[in-house]
């Protein structure tokens, strides 16, 4: 009564609540975040056993849980011991040779490791077809979604192909074309940094409509937990520390953030090194990470696209631009008219 009381008043705001289009997809998201979590702990307890059994597959492949090594396990789990036999199996991608990889899988082949990395092998497997019809799930209720609309989006995103697609992303949606439809022609995937995972963590948490109600990017920003809390007292400020939280939001932010930092380029790459210059790397963290809040907020709310100072640019790009430099300052120190080259038209 008395909470409802203070609401009455207007003392008390309201906590945020998404749309049901919204809470329908992050059921679904939250879900196969979790099947992500579970197949995860069930690769590293398949590392842990192929330890115990002296095959050293962590040290013959890069991933465990690759095509290589699937293979190989699939193979010791049905009683294929054989160091050669096992190489074999080996994908053509893979960078270590058959000799190589031969010498690291030379196990003691005990029963009760056996056992225990065969049940590991069968819950990953589950994991990973429970994390299949996640996905079959999120992409038949976004095409739901999009049919219901009055005023479909008709056109469509440009393709990035510079955007690796990591394992754990959704292999049967196009995620840079359904968030640009989800968000009514916002191509947030244009940031750089900004992963399918964060596009999925984005489209689950908060939805188009919900970060409309939040009425500039810096309430947004607070309600993240992203921006500083300044305690002032006396006109004298006594702690500007960023207060707690682990939102899913807040975390998949974090994460690009971390990924813009490890970038050679872009504006956003350089303002994550001008404060990791100053305060580390941790607080530049935070900072990029409220900064690609106000980016989405504004984008979202206003309709805008991303325009960087800096943009993107391939390394073919990159060669050509850097000839014509080169072209056009030995042009000028030699003094030759465009008349002589024969390009006045």
């Amino acid at each position: 009564m008395w909470i409802q009381k203070m609401h009455c008043l207007g003392l008390l705001t309201g906590s945020f609540l998404p749309d049901d289009v919204t809470m329908q997809l992050r059921t679904y998201c939250r879900q196969r975040l979790n099947m992500l979590r579970l197949s995860g702990q069930a690769s590293s307890k398949m590392q842990k056993y192929l330890k115990f059994l002296n095959f050293r597959l962590d040290v013959a492949v890069k991933d465990v849980c690759g095509l290589t090594g699937l293979k190989i396990i699939h193979a010791i789990c049905n009683g294929n011991y054989d160091p050669v036999e096992l190489a074999k199996l080996r994908h053509y991608n893979c960078r270590k040779s058959e000799e190589e990889i031969a010498k690291a899988l030379h196990g003691n082949n005990r029963e009760d490791f056996l056992f225990g990395l065969k049940q590991e092998f069968e819950a990953f497997k589950f994991y990973r077809a429970k994390i299949e019809e996640c996905e079959v799930q999120i992409k038949l209720f976004s095409e739901k979604y999009f049919s219901s609309q009055e005023f479909p989006v008709d056109d469509m995103p440009p393709e990035k192909p510079y955007k690796r697609v990591n394992k754990n992303a959704p292999k049967n949606i196009d995620l840079n074309i359904a968030s640009y439809q989800y968000f009514g022609g916002v191509d947030l995937m244009a940031i750089e940094g900004v992963s399918h995972s964060t596009i999925l963590t984005i489209m689950s948490e908060i939805g188009p409509d919900g970060i409309k109600k939040f009425p500039t990017a810096k309430q947004f920003a607070s309600w993240l937990r992203l921006a500083p809390n300044n305690k002032i007292s006396g006109g004298k400020t006594l702690g500007n520390r960023t207060p707690r939280g682990s939102g899913r939001l807040k975390i998949a932010l974090r994460n690009a953030a971390n990924a813009i930092g490890n970038l050679k380029e872009g504006q956003l790459a350089h303002f994550f090194r001008r404060v990791a210059f100053r305060k580390g790397r941790q607080v530049a963290i935070s900072a990029t990470a409220r900064k690609l809040a106000i980016i989405i907020w504004n984008m979202i709310t206003k309709k805008s696209i991303y325009d960087p100072l800096e943009s993107h640019m391939f390394r073919d790009e990159k060669r050509k631009l850097g000839l014509i430099k080169k072209m056009k300052k030995k042009i000028t120190n030699l003094g030759i008219t465009p008349d002589e080259l024969g390009l006045s038209t």
